[in-house]
Order: structure tokens, then sequence, then C-alpha cells
């Protein structure tokens, strides 16, 4: 039956040392990248390593009476909110909850009793359920073979940086290098032994537009003939046209001409014929007289 490895435990100086390069090297948001070269971690472990014990702007350094006094008041305001207190004091949430916890036993003087009865304190055998605050274990002198195999994953991999595309230039570059070193030593093998080979040159496929011009059409040679050509002389001279010409007469100027030349047929009228031209004019504006049709009674009324 294989061995299930279950994630988690205390944390080794190797993982610590493998996670700060990998936070330096993939930045602070890619965890799931980050817990794949640690075998025994998981990406939310690696993450709460980091922020609760890796990073350096956590404080390790002892309490000072100021920070005990601001604890003691934010956690009398805000009760249990560690995550809400741990910003204002500038130290970790694990660390405000256990400094508390330490100053509650220290008021409640039970400081000087506190070696065996202390529930805090691990039993032999018993799993630490919150190792990502703890120091690291320092490494054993003979490491385990998976933890050879993972540093030296690591190391692979942190020492990489070509991307994927730059890692295949340079092995097509290599076994291009490769091929016309061994063709070459073939041919003078080959000339050695009193054969001569004609190097094939290979026909490319396609076009090579750095050697000849794409779709090129060649003219024939001579004269060209123009007998069959039409010559117009009265074709227009497009460089001395502008848009006007080309679009024809606008809208708005035919429609200005036919507005003048009423006007002056109307003028011309009122200088020959003033009475007649007024009555016309006014047929137009006097308003439209309707007849009032006939109310229809019925015969028995």
């Amino acid at each position: 039956m294989p061995r299930i490895m279950i994630k988690g435990g205390v944390w080794r100086n190797t993982e610590d040392e493998i996670l700060k390069a990998a936070v330096m090297k993939y930045g602070k948001n890619q965890w799931a990248r980050i817990a794949s070269l640690l075998h025994r971690k998981s990406a939310k472990q690696c993450k709460a390593r980091w922020f609760e014990w890796l990073d350096p702007s956590i404080k390790k350094t002892e309490w000072s009476r100021e920070e005990e006094e601001k604890l003691l008041h934010l956690a009398k305001l805000m009760p249990t909110q560690w995550r809400t207190i741990a910003p204002i004091v500038g130290r970790t949430a694990a660390q405000c909850l256990e400094h508390y916890e330490y100053l509650l036993d220290k008021a409640q003087q039970k400081e000087g009793d506190a070696g065996d009865d202390d529930p805090r304190k691990l039993k032999p055998g018993e799993i630490d359920p919150n190792p990502e605050t703890k120091p690291a274990r320092p490494d054993p002198i003979d490491m385990d073979e998976d933890e050879l195999e993972m540093l030296s994953e690591a190391r692979a991999r942190l020492a990489n940086t070509q991307g994927k595309k730059a890692k295949r230039k340079a092995r097509e570059k290599q076994l291009e290098e490769a091929r016309r070193l061994a063709a070459l030593q073939k041919r003078r093998e080959l000339r050695a032994a009193g054969i001569e080979v004609k190097e094939k040159r290979r026909r490319k496929r396609g076009v090579d537009y750095n050697a000849e011009i794409p779709f090129e059409k060649k003219p024939a040679p001579g004269l060209h003939d123009t007998s069959t050509e039409l010559y117009e002389p009265g074709d227009p001279d497009f460089k001395r046209l502008r848009q006007q010409n080309l679009d024809g007469e606008l809208r708005r100027d035919k429609e200005a001409r036919e507005r003048k030349k009423r006007q002056d047929r109307l003028k011309k009228r009122k200088e020959n014929d003033l009475p007649g031209a007024l009555a016309n004019q006014n047929k137009f504006s006097e308003p439209v007289k309707k007849k009032q049709a006939g109310i229809a009674l019925s015969a028995n009324l």
C-alpha cells in the first residue's frame, strides 16, 4: 500500500530558504506555483508561513510597555478581532493573541506554576495546530533523500531565468549547429577517401521575401505598343478640378437659384400689374372657407 503524505507539520530551515527564494522570484501572488517547490506544504500553508513568520516587516523583538498598553486597550474595544488589532499594534495576529494570553496569565499570577499545567504547551505526541508561527527546525547533518531531491529540484527551477521559448530557440540552434558540423565532417572524410560529393541545394517552398519580390510581373522587352489606346483630348484636367466640380451642383445652390427666380418673377409682375399680383398673393394668404354642410333630419320629426 503506498504511503499517504499529509501536507503540513513543522517547518524546516530548508523549506524556509526555498520559500524565501521562491517569493523573491514569483512574488506574493502565485502561491500555488511556490507550493509546487515544497512537497510537504500547500499553497495556503506557504502563504501563512510568509505572512506570519518570514516577512521581513514582522517585528520579532521584545514587546514594549506602550505596545502592551495598546494591545490591552484594543483587545477591550475589539475582543477577538486579532486581524483588525494586528496592523494597529504593528505585530501579527498570532503574536497579538499569544502575548495577550501571556499578559492575562501574568495578571492572574499563573506564570510561576505554568510548567506542566499550561494547556497551551504541547504534550508528547501532540501535533502543533499552528506551526507557521513557530521558528524553523534546524537541518540535520544527514538529510533525507526526499529533502535532497526537493532541494535540487528547487535549485534547478529557481536558477532557470529563461522562458520556454528562449530555451526552445537555444536548443534548436544547438541542434542546427551539431547537424552542420556532422555534415562538414562527413564531406571531409569523403574528400579524403577520394569521393567528391556535390552539395545539393534544397529548393525552398513558398516565397522567400528576403531574396525575391513576391508576385512580380516583369514587363515585356522592347517598346510598348500604344496604337490600340484611345486618346480623348477633351478629358478634364483632374489636377485643376475641385471637389464641387466632381460632385455637381449642390442642392442648396439649386434651391437658392429657384428662389431668386421666383422673387424676380414676382417683382416684374408687381411692376407691370400691381393689383393682379396683390390679388394673386392674397389668394394664397387668405384662410380657406369651408361650406357648412346641411343637417339631415328624419322625416318623422
